[in-house]
């Protein structure tokens, strides 16, 4: 078993499944809960719809003054801040929109940006050595047409010095309909094993 390594301790694996689909229950939901069932019970696991925890569009003060503008982050912002540090392994459940991740994904990863930047919450080195995975439904057959979702998600990991564990990926668009994707059930089943060892990106390193 693996999670974040520090100079005296591995801490124990916990899962962050943010829901980013526009709909409660979606196929990218239904997948991830398949993979989420085969985690040991002790593995701690927390869901969020990022539908339910809205954010304020982000503003780009990089360049403005020191380019540490950035005030904390309070209400669900500081919410989903909270949780994402509060876990070894970010698990982004997004299905493929427009050959990318939803909306309210796009915004959570832009926030990643801000909370580089607030002084004190040190977002970036906190979030080295954690595991970054990505979950999502797609319309067709051909899973090709989601490697901007996949190359989206690898790159941000690759950024922050996070292990990269992958995109599990399904076919569904109908209500349920991935439910009959047995290759990707059988995915599912061991996307999470714990015997798989995610990309260690570069940065990490």
């Amino acid at each position: 078993m693996f999670g974040v390594t520090t100079e005296s301790e591995t801490t124990p694996r916990s899962f962050l499944f943010l829901l980013g689909s526009a709909r409660k229950d979606g196929n990218t939901e239904l997948l991830a809960r398949q993979a989420a069932s085969r985690l040991p019970g002790d593995v701690e696991q927390r869901w969020l719809h990022l539908a339910d925890l809205r954010l304020n569009p982000f503003p780009d003060l990089r360049h403005v003054g020191d380019g540490v503008a950035y005030p904390q982050p309070t209400g669900n912002e500081r919410t989903l801040l909270d949780a994402t540090l509060g876990a070894t392994d970010l698990v982004i459940a997004s299905p493929l929109y427009w050959y990318s991740v939803s909306a309210d994904t796009k915004l959570y990863l832009d926030h990643w940006s801000a909370w580089m930047r607030v002084p004190g919450i040190d977002f970036k080195a906190r979030m080295r050595g954690r595991t970054l995975w990505g979950v999502a439904a797609l319309a067709g057959q051909d899973h090709q047409t989601a490697d901007p979702l996949a190359g989206t998600l690898r790159r941000c990991a690759d950024y922050l010095g996070m292990r990269w564990g992958g995109v599990l990926m399904g076919t569904g668009s109908e209500p349920g309909q991935v439910l009959g994707d047995a290759s990707a059930l059988e995915r599912a089943d061991t996307f999470f094993d714990a015997s798989r060892t995610p990309v260690t990106s570069a940065a990490a390193r």
